[in-house]
């Protein structure tokens, strides 16, 4: 590739298979793998009928974006196939997005799907079809250090999407490719007109797939019925300060919405309590918070394991979120503790906290439930 051009090794005739969502930066890893000179094969995942979990809106993986990712294939003259992860889709993404947001969390079903459908499914279609890599439009990179494959940030930091790709195994960051992680959205879009896609000036959709319109309780009261339970909003000593719809449309740190008043200051969520029904408030200053824990952690850094004492990183608690320094510390069964440096608010349940040394992906876990609270 040129001054444009794209973070991909010559393909040298070898197979690579790409994840085709029917947008522009699938479109557009498709055509600089093959102008690498790979032979690509193009899968787009069928993931749902949207009307299984929410009538009308947009539909993910399906209709008009299996209709683009087509046209896109044939305009780069690769072969495409589609594929049915429906089942798979459902039972690993939205039943525990639901699932998380019953218990009181705030799910990021994104990682969830990067997690299965898309590095476990597709990544072993991509081995039944002989491929030796799987290709995304992620704006991400991948490096070969000392010990294999690295997982490091996008170039772009407003586009970067590393934070939705902690969970990645070393074996998976083996197989996977990330073309686009050198370049930005400009650049991606001048490649698709190069290459004369339909897709160059396709919008991108800001919603969760399955949530048009960001109606998280619509869809969890769908998916499962009774979840939008009534309660009380209580105080931190359990005093009444009023009534609330269900749990789900709360989350740690919010204060808009709440409908309550004769307080001395803004009250914020501080916490759910999923047993009881209740979310409990209180003033800013309480959301802070210097230490918690994360399960399921994944560690891509140095090494087999994290060192037992302990790695100073700098950590992200939500997509948004600026990096913060902090010590990664070891527990048992896939655990570990967390301890920033200063207090941080919105530390919430159910999000990942992702850690960096620069920009390299060092890893991450899901915050828990039950973690400390600063003093």
């Amino acid at each position: 590739m040129d001054d444009l051009g794209a973070d991909v090794e010559p393909g040298r005739g070898r197979r690579a298979v790409v994840a085709m969502s029917g947008g522009v930066d699938s479109s557009v890893t498709a055509g600089v793998l093959a102008d690498a000179g790979w032979e690509v094969v193009g899968l787009t995942m069928q993931l749902t009928d949207h009307g299984q979990a929410t009538p009308g809106g947009r539909t993910c993986c399906a209709g008009q974006d299996i209709h683009d990712a087509r046209r896109v294939a044939d305009r780069l003259g690769v072969p495409h196939y589609v594929l049915d992860y429906e089942g798979a889709f459902r039972r690993d993404v939205m039943d525990r997005f639901a699932d998380s947001y019953v218990r009181g969390e705030t799910p990021v079903p994104c990682v969830l799907c990067n997690q299965t459908v898309k590095f476990r499914d597709l990544l072993g279609a991509a081995r039944d079809l002989g491929a030796d890599v799987l290709a995304t439009g992620h704006y991400v990179r991948r490096r070969v250090g000392p010990d294999g494959a690295e997982l490091w940030r996008g170039a772009e930091a407003g586009k970067d999407q590393s934070y939705f790709l902690f969970a990645t195994t070393r074996d998976q960051l083996d197989r996977l490719r990330f073309p686009l992680g050198g370049l930005d959205k400009a650049r991606t879009r001048a490649l698709a007109a190069r290459y004369g896609l339909a897709v160059a000036d396709k919008a991108e959709s800001q919603d969760i797939c399955f949530v048009p319109g960001g109606d998280y309780a619509r869809v969890v009261e769908r998916l499962r019925p009774g979840a939008l339970e009534p309660g009380d909003i209580v105080d931190t000593e359990g005093r009444v300060l009023g009534r609330h719809a269900g749990i789900i449309h709360y989350t740690v740190g919010q204060r808009r919405g709440l409908a309550i008043g004769g307080t001395a200051e803004p009250m914020y969520v501080l916490r759910l309590d999923p047993v009881r029904h209740r979310v409990v408030v209180g003033p800013k200053a309480a959301l802070g918070r210097t230490v918690f824990t994360i399960r399921a952690v994944n560690w891509l850094g140095a090494g087999a394991a994290m060192p037992a004492e302990g790695v100073r990183v700098r950590v992200k608690i939500r997509n948004t979120f600026d990096p913060v320094p902090a010590t990664v510390a070891p527990l048992a069964d896939d655990r570990a503790a967390v301890t920033l440096d200063d207090p941080a608010r919105g530390i919430s349940p159910g999000q990942a906290c992702v850690f960096y040394d620069d920009a390299r992906v060092l890893g991450g876990g899901w915050i828990e439930r039950d973690g400390h609270r600063a003093a």
